[in-house]
């Protein structure tokens, strides 16, 4: 959908809200840093960060209770998983004093460019895909290209197995994967079917949840964590797509010990903060296939060009260079608009 143009006095409109919500969360912000300087708040302890809403976030203590609580103006965006440094105030809410060192953090740009962090200390992507609403392949390739670029292991999920026959087209996209050497399971959230492997893959570790609204990431969530009722919808008739039931990452504990994220649906995912090399590493076949004739070739029309030869002889998959090719013409059509990355 192309975007609206948006007149000078519209512009100035959102300009002044945007400048008002900054300065009411710098005079919330300051409240904060003085209840903290004043000392009227418990020791430092530490927390994990299990659900974010704007300006609050909930912590969970060692003891597994949970506090709503703000933080200090000095500290970064936390979000779902940060793991934090916190003290307790006697009204029973808290305030997040430090920000302790991540192990990951998967970011993804808003509808303005802007980079925002997804979720943080995160092992490992699990990318739920799902035959109906049909899961296009040129977005799972997006978000494989994501995992590598923010250095997290990803697993494609393949959801609702029991409308996946031999010959659908989905089983032989789930083999083409395979093939490139990506880890997939395959599942049926209805049927409670392949529960097992998913579970034990998921032991000890922090996984995250990504994927279209309506591929079935709540379903999944309630047949592991029974009870905890996280909100389904059904496909929307009039597009085939799912309709949003998440709105904030939550983290959830399993009874394996490890821990589960589950993501608002995202139906894009851009792509805009990664460059070109780092989008030509995200197709690990690319690198291995070797380099072309030419050091600048963009591998359309160039004489020797090792990736369109590789295509000829079958050894690289067509719609993967395609797929390529098509995201970093994404690319290069929001450098033209703002500029080198």
């Amino acid at each position: 959908m192309a975007k609206r143009n948006l007149t000078k006095q519209q512009l100035h409109r959102i300009q002044t809200i945007q400048n008002e919500k900054v300065a009411r969360t710098k005079k919330r912000e300051a409240r904060v840093d003085d209840v903290v300087d004043s000392g009227d708040l418990g020791p430092e302890v530490d927390g994990l960060i299990i659900a974010h809403f704007g300006v609050t976030v909930d912590v969970e203590d060692a003891d597994g209770t949970r506090f709503r609580c703000h933080k200090r103006s000095m500290i970064p965006a936390l979000v779902t998983g940060d793991r934090v440094i916190w003290r307790l105030g006697k009204d029973g809410t808290g305030v997040v004093v430090a920000l302790q060192d991540r192990t990951s953090v998967l970011n993804r740009p808003d509808s303005r460019g802007t980079l925002k962090p997804v979720a943080a200390n995160i092992d490992q992507i699990f990318v739920v895909v799902s035959p109906a609403p049909e899961t296009p392949a040129n977005l799972i390739d997006r978000y494989l290209v994501a995992a590598h670029a923010s250095h997290i292991a990803p697993v494609l999920l393949f959801n609702k197995r029991d409308l996946i026959t031999e010959d659908h087209p989905f089983a032989a996209l789930r083999r083409e994967y395979e093939a490139l050497g990506y880890d997939t399971l395959s599942i049926s959230a209805l049927e409670l079917d392949g529960l097992a492997p998913l579970q034990t893959r998921m032991a000890n570790r922090t996984s995250i949840f990504v994927g279209q609204s309506g591929v079935g990431k709540s379903s999944l969530i309630n047949v592991l964590l029974p009870g905890t009722e996280s909100r389904t919808a059904e496909i929307s008739v009039s597009t085939g797509k799912g309709r949003h039931t998440t709105t904030t990452a939550v983290l959830y504990h399993l009874n394996t010990t490890g821990y589960l994220i589950d993501s608002p649906g995202i139906r894009e995912f851009g792509l805009w903060h990664i460059d070109k090399d780092q989008l030509f590493d995200g197709y690990p076949e690319l690198s291995q296939l070797g380099g072309c004739r030419f050091r600048n070739c963009q591998h359309v029309n160039e004489p020797s060009c090792r990736l369109k030869e590789a295509v000829e002889t079958g050894e690289l998959l067509e719609r993967r260079y395609l797929s390529y090719l098509g995201i970093r013409d994404s690319l290069d059509e929001v450098e033209m608009k703002t500029g080198p990355q």
